[in-house]
């Protein structure tokens, strides 16, 4: 086999399947142990405690300045999404009784 008729998508297929060969069953031994997955769940855990402090505290500044929090804007998109369906299903109702009162006319 010559160096031409070697593509190098098929090498990098065969050297990452031997790389993958390699490694997974020390990463699946590592990855399983409890010593490592212990302290990152309780890093992950304070991770999670630290947003939502931080989200709380977030929200306190934004209502303080009188300005409205990400909450807020939800529940006013929300109201918005009703007001336009509702809309959108009046109109919908006007067209049918003014095609039915040009029909009764006709």
């Amino acid at each position: 086999m010559s160096l031409q008729s070697v593509s190098p998508w098929g090498a990098f297929k065969r050297y990452f399947k031997a790389w993958d060969n390699a490694t997974t069953p020390y990463l699946d031994s590592v990855l399983k142990n409890p010593l490592l997955l212990e302290p990152v769940a309780g890093c992950l855990g304070a991770a999670t405690r630290l947003k939502r402090a931080a989200d709380s505290v977030s929200a306190g500044l934004w209502s303080g300045l009188g300005l409205p929090t990400r909450r807020d804007q939800e529940r006013t998109l929300h109201v918005l999404h009703e007001l336009e369906s509702r809309l959108i299903d009046l109109e919908e109702r006007l067209e049918d009784l003014q095609g039915s009162a040009s029909d009764l006319r006709e």
